[in-house]
């Protein structure tokens, strides 16, 4: 069958290079880390299990859906985590099974694609536009991709299918855990028209926030704002808007994709705010992160400094350079020299980060659809 996308909706090129709408996967595991804890200690099924320390400077890194239902988040400090559900189990990471796992998992993707962009350890786009297998339907990859998750892992996963990367995102998140949603072509507009803005990619709670105060609360409402209004609002960001309030996304799945940047943070046992102490944490993460760069092969632009204060705010100060970084003493330099201009610090510091992006070989973002783009060849069920 012949399906016809409408014009907003976007089109785009096919992995293989033929014109036409891709299919596209995007799978993502269910609370990982916690999900592979409670699965290796069965005691724990059923019950808030949190990964990360539960000291006093801990954090929690991930959290399971029982977890989640008493408020309990990743990134959240292990001790508001606790008062949130005195039940909460810590388990402490374990990085080198999760990366197992997640290695078994994309060699059940590289089965039936070659068109895997890894994310993170737990999710991943997959371009399946070429079936390989002769399976007929991306919706049915899925569907034997999540099964075979399943069997060979004890894991469960939710997915997304759909005709870009950044509906089929939104559909993999839509009936989690443990589910599947379809977006098909000429429904992705009315599927982003009706979400919150707070569930697009890059729009975070100062964002929303942000929005909210223009009366902006839903995908249908952004769309409703022209592009100059955008512009004058979110600066940068305005042209990702209006594309996604659209259901647009240009971009392809990129199995090589390279790195957006490389770095390194510490968190403190005691806060810092003496700038000798600073500088000194400074050099160690510089040695760190540069080891990391060489080791990467990596060449960027832009280095940043992250500052997390006790109260948990984030401060972030960032120089470019016209050219890549040139070795480990200008990138260091470039480092003190950020944290110069801050110090002395107004409040005493419990984190500290620094890394360097603008990356060589960086994908740049895509350009807007043309209205006059032809829709192609898909079989989404």
């Amino acid at each position: 069958m012949t399906l016809r996308a409408e014009p907003e909706d976007g089109a785009d090129q096919a992995a293989g290079g033929a014109p036409g709408l891709r299919k596209i996967i995007h799978v993502d595991m269910d609370a990982f880390f916690a999900s592979v804890e409670q699965r290796d200690e069965p005691d724990l099924r059923g019950r808030p299990v949190a990964v990360g320390f539960a000291g006093e400077r801990g954090v929690v890194a991930a959290a399971s859906y029982e977890a989640r239902a008493f408020g309990v988040r990743s990134a959240m400090a292990s001790a508001k985590a606790l008062r949130l559900c005195p039940e909460l189990v810590f388990r402490k990471p374990r990085f080198e099974v999760y990366r197992a796992v997640s290695q078994a998992i994309r060699a059940i993707f590289l089965d039936y694609t070659p068109h895997v962009e890894p994310l993170s350890l737990d999710e991943a786009y997959l371009d399946v536009t070429e079936d390989r297998r002769g399976i007929g339907s991306a919706t049915r990859i899925a569907e034997l991709i999540r099964a075979r998750i399943r069997a060979e892992t004890g894991l469960t996963a939710s997915a997304g299918v759909s005709y870009n990367k950044f509906i089929a995102k939104l559909a993999s998140d839509q009936n989690k855990p443990d589910g599947l949603c379809v977006i098909r072509p000429g429904e992705g507009a009315r599927f982003v028209a009706g979400l919150p803005v707070k569930r697009f990619h890059g729009v975070g709670p100062k964002g929303a926030e942000k929005m909210a105060r223009l009366g902006i609360h839903t995908g249908a409402d952004l769309r409703g704002h022209d592009l100059p209004f955008l512009r004058q609002h979110f600066g940068s960001l305005a042209d990702y808007l209006y594309r996604a309030a659209r259901g647009i996304d240009l971009r392809a799945v990129r199995a090589d994709r390279p790195r957006k940047s490389i770095g390194g943070e510490r968190t403190f046992h005691h806060d810092i705010s003496s700038g000798p102490a600073l500088r000194e944490t400074l050099d160690g993460i510089v040695d760190i992160v540069w080891e990391r760069i060489e080791r990467a092969r990596g060449q960027g632009r832009t280095v940043t400094l992250k500052l997390r204060h006790s109260d948990f705010s984030t401060l972030t100060r960032a120089r470019s350079l016209p050219r890549p970084v040139a070795d480990k003493a200008e990138f260091a330099a470039l480092g003190h020299g950020l944290l110069a201009d801050l110090l002395p610090l107004p409040q005493p510091v419990r984190l500290m980060g620094l890394t360097l992006s603008a990356l060589v070989g960086e994908e740049p973002e895509a350009p807007p659809v043309s209205p006059e783009a032809k829709a192609g060849q898909l079989s989404l069920w």
